[in-house]
């Protein structure tokens, strides 16, 4: 998110919060709305899954004091009719610019350096200028060194029952690594030279014209220092190429294609910048016995007739141990089931097991078992009974 999509959002809105909230109420609010809304909790409801990343964006923005002062400025930049008064129809010796058909402006214009009918490139456009009144410089001159390592994603491939009850795996991966020699810092020394260009602050100030702006110094990318004796293994990058093995743990309930983040598992930053983040997409396997609903898991049972006209106890498969589960006498077929708390258990929310019963009809009857289903079919026949007496389709 750039600060160039901030003039559509209402942040303090999408966290129901003032814009004079405190630290504590902006927390407090974003950590009762990912509560409420997680979808974990919401299995399936679209409209909570968009507020819950409705949420997320904002407390990103107004969490972070330095992001949230920049949003501040922009918004009330915006509420002044500042820009418009600068860069409206002839304003600034800009002809017309930046005006649209209906009077108004594009303010994505003020950050792309492109703006409606005005011609102005990103090389001394309104993009450097506002970029500048940020700190964030548009076009070329966005070329800051990382401030952290880059993330890296992997896959694996989970049985269901792992997936259902959790469990920890092995990942093998390759990236960069803290360099051992100079332990990151990427000097023979382990200490960074105070860049001369910028005295250190990382970026540079000029004037155009009215409008005074800074953007990232080239020296240095932006950081700050520079290597002056880079290490010998690393080449004053900080960083190696190497080989690890981590252990993941995979919580209980993720389903088929989540991601867990692991934060600072990533690749390692140069020259002593934090590492990125491990993102771990989960790929769970088809499994011959369970289906999955929710936190709740289903299960198909064959089942003799006599179980289900008599009645009985049947043992069912659950995540851990087998269970019995008691069929009343006269059961259906098709019935299904509910044994309570043996699905699978989320965030302190866990699920029930579904038990179908289905019939399963012999092939083949010894002569012994013949005779006795005959000898039931003249009984029930005797009592009366009609399997298709409620049937719809009896008298068509």
């Amino acid at each position: 998110m750039n600060n160039s999509e901030w003039a559509n959002k209402n942040y303090y809105a999408d966290l129901g919060v003032s814009s004079s909230a405190t630290d504590e109420e902006i927390k407090k609010a974003y950590r009762k709305l990912a509560r409420e809304n997680h979808p974990d909790k919401n299995p399936g409801d679209k409209a909570a899954e968009d507020r819950f990343k409705k949420a997320a964006e904002a407390y990103d923005v107004l969490g972070d004091d330095k992001k949230r002062k920049e949003y501040d400025e922009l918004k009330a930049l915006l509420a002044s009719g500042g820009i418009r008064g600068g860069f409206g129809s002839g304003g600034a010796g800009f002809p017309g610019g930046f005006r649209t058909s209906t009077g108004g402006f594009d303010a994505s214009d003020l950050f792309t350096g492109a703006g409606q009918g005005g011609g102005f490139s990103a090389d001394g456009g309104l993009g450097d200028i506002f970029g500048g009144l940020f700190n964030r410089g548009a076009g070329p001159r966005q070329s800051a060194r990382p401030t952290r390592g880059a993330d890296v994603e992997t896959n694996i491939t989970l049985e269901f029952v792992e997936a259902a009850k959790g469990t920890t795996i092995p990942v093998e991966l390759t990236g960069d690594a803290p360099c051992s020699t100079c332990h990151g810092s990427g000097s023979k020394s382990g200490h960074p030279t105070q860049c001369s260009t910028c005295n250190g602050i990382g970026f540079t100030s000029e004037n155009k014209g009215a409008f005074g702006f800074s953007a990232p110094c080239t020296t240095c990318g932006g950081s700050g220092e520079v290597i002056t004796d880079p290490c010998d293994n690393c080449h004053g990058t900080g960083t190696v190429r190497k080989s690890r093995s981590i252990t993941v743990r995979i919580p209980a309930g993720v389903e088929d294609g989540q991601k867990v983040r692991l934060a600072g598992q990533g690749e390692a930053g140069p020259n002593g910048k934090p590492a990125g983040d491990l993102f771990v997409k989960v790929h769970v396997k088809k499994d011959k016995i369970f289906t999955r609903d929710g936190n709740n898991i289903q299960v198909s049972v064959p089942v003799s007739f006599s179980e289900l006209a008599l009645g009985g106890a049947i043992s069912v498969p659950t995540l851990n141990k087998p269970v019995k589960l008691k069929l009343p006498a006269g059961t259906p077929d098709g019935r299904t089931l509910r044994v309570r708390g043996r699905g699978i258990e989320t965030r302190g929310n866990t699920g029930d097991l579904m038990v179908t019963v289905q019939v399963a009809v012999p092939k083949d009857l010894d002569e012994k078992a013949t005779a006795a289903l005959q000898a039931y079919a003249e009984a029930e026949a005797e009592s009366g009974f009609d399997p298709r007496a409620n049937w719809a389709g009896k008298n068509r």
